[in-house]
């Protein structure tokens, strides 16, 4: 383990920085990519935040290289002489753009271009983040929790981050039959992604917990979702990176259990207190929601979400690769201290 390189792709978004984080502290050398050399004092810092392990020599720990989803530049470079590779960067909006295309052409032909990088590059394995939305949309609900056997239709009427998401993976199993040669193949498909936050560049699923945290979210509605740790979703990759049984293999990261909106906030006001002061109580009758979404792009996709009830498996990272996810009590508490730590969101000082 201690010398060997991994490359992790968008290393300053949320999941990235855990997952730079996760190999550091497990003394492996990383190299990420960044489409700016101007974010790399963020990333340090955030790693500084976290109390990632550094070791004595920074610069040789971690080293940045710059490369675009979009563009072939930087990629065999940055590839170069690593081991591993996770490929975590992909956009992720917090509503719909115009064009669906903005959203599945960097999320499908940029994982392409690692892949590709990767495989001439001699590397071992590539660990996809792919997400819940490649498995859980588009067919009709199911009445057992979904699995990794389970498929969105991408032809369905479904968002530009789903269909985004599954045509990406699907690209990278359609290339690895075709052209992977001897590499492997793993993917994490994580649910909403929650844990604790080093920056103020905030994920959607975060931005909820802020919202409610600040009382910008009056009304609650009873969409449910399923959450898992930030923290928990870089220790699968990691996971998936070495272990043998892995390769070839997908792994829904999820926490035990979903959760509404209201359930969520109830958790918030029992865990946090005066902290939580200005969670809402009121829930949303349905029928408002979906009134409120003709005028309001933001709330679309919420209104999709009213009577959908999704439960996932996480059997399969549990059994395979020994992994426990903290619960979802644990990692709502962490989200809100850490925003409450950089200044966005209540605490209890």
């Amino acid at each position: 383990m201690s010398g060997e390189r991994v490359l992790v792709t968008g290393g300053s978004g949320f999941v990235g920085v855990h997952c730079i984080q996760a190999l550091l502290n497990a003394g492996y050398r990383v190299r990420t990519t960044v489409r700016s050399l101007d974010r790399d004092h963020e990333v340090r810092a955030m790693l500084a935040k976290a109390g990632a392990a550094m070791n004595d020599a920074p610069g040789e720990a971690l080293e940045f290289r710059v490369a675009d989803l979009l563009s072939d530049a930087g990629w065999a470079d940055a590839a170069d002489g690593c081991t591993y590779v996770l490929h975590v960067a992909s956009p992720f909006p917090g509503r719909d753009p115009k064009d669906e295309d903005d959203l599945i052409r960097p999320a499908r032909e940029g994982a392409l271009r690692v892949l590709k990088a990767a495989r001439d590059a001699g590397v071992k394995r590539v660990v996809l983040t792919s997400s819940f939305a490649a498995i859980g949309y588009g067919t009709k609900e199911l009445t057992r929790p979904y699995t990794e056997d389970d498929w969105t239709d991408a032809t369905a009427n479904v968002s530009a981050y789903v269909k985004s998401k599954t045509l990406a993976e699907r690209a990278a199993w359609d290339f690895m039959d075709r052209e992977g040669g001897s590499m492997e193949l793993s993917v994490v498909n994580p649910t909403a992604i929650l844990g604790p936050v080093y920056g103020t560049d905030l994920s959607t699923s975060i931005e909820l917990v802020r919202r409610l945290l600040n009382g910008a979210t009056p009304g609650l509605p009873k969409v449910t979702f399923a959450f898992v740790d930030v923290r928990d979703v870089a220790d699968l990759h990691v996971r998936a990176m070495t272990n043998p049984a892995a390769a070839g293999e997908r792994f829904l990261a999820t926490s035990d259990g979903v959760l509404t909106v209201p359930q969520l906030a109830q958790i918030l006001r029992d865990q946090l207190g005066e902290a939580a002061r200005k969670v809402s109580t009121f829930v949303l009758p349905n029928w408002m929601v979906r009134t409120a979404a003709l005028f309001d792009p933001s709330l679309r996709e919420i209104a999709r979400r009213l009577g959908n009830h999704r439960e996932v498996s996480n059997a399969k990272a549990k059994s395979l690769l020994g992994w426990e996810p903290h619960s979802n009590a644990e990692l709502l508490k962490a989200t809100a201290e850490s925003l409450a730590d950089l200044g966005l969101a209540p605490g209890n000082a």
